[in-house]
């Protein structure tokens, strides 16, 4: 696991880019799977990725595993390539727009949210 400077400098980072609640992402997640035939159960709802951000976000820093480590610097050099961090939010106005922001809401970041 990485040392304590360095794991608290990964825990503000990953707070920074994640900027949906744990109960905002826990929405997103079960409506984005949710279809008119099948639906699946509300724990296993989303992505592995997005449960596994999901899972950190209701965890204390001391209780982090080598594994949220992995998935923490996952998402923070993800969200970092597709984000301007210094100018979101951005209008969405092509379909090409929404498919980005979904794909970002499943990391737990919402482009358009202040």
């Amino acid at each position: 696991m990485a040392d304590a400077l360095e794991l608290d400098a990964l825990w503000t980072d990953f707070h920074r880019v994640v900027n949906m609640t744990s109960a905002e992402l826990a929405a997103w997640l079960k409506v984005r799977d949710a279809a008119e035939e099948t639906e699946p159960l509300p724990e296993q709802a989303g992505t592995p990725t997005g449960q596994h951000v999901l899972a950190i976000l209701q965890k204390r820093r001391t209780d982090l595993t080598d594994d949220d480590v992995r998935v923490m610097y996952e998402v923070v050099d993800t969200v970092g390539d597709l984000v301007d961090m210094e100018n979101e939010p951005e209008p969405e106005t092509a379909p090409e727009d929404t498919r980005r922001r979904h794909r970002l809401m499943t990391l737990g970041h919402d482009p358009l949210k202040p």
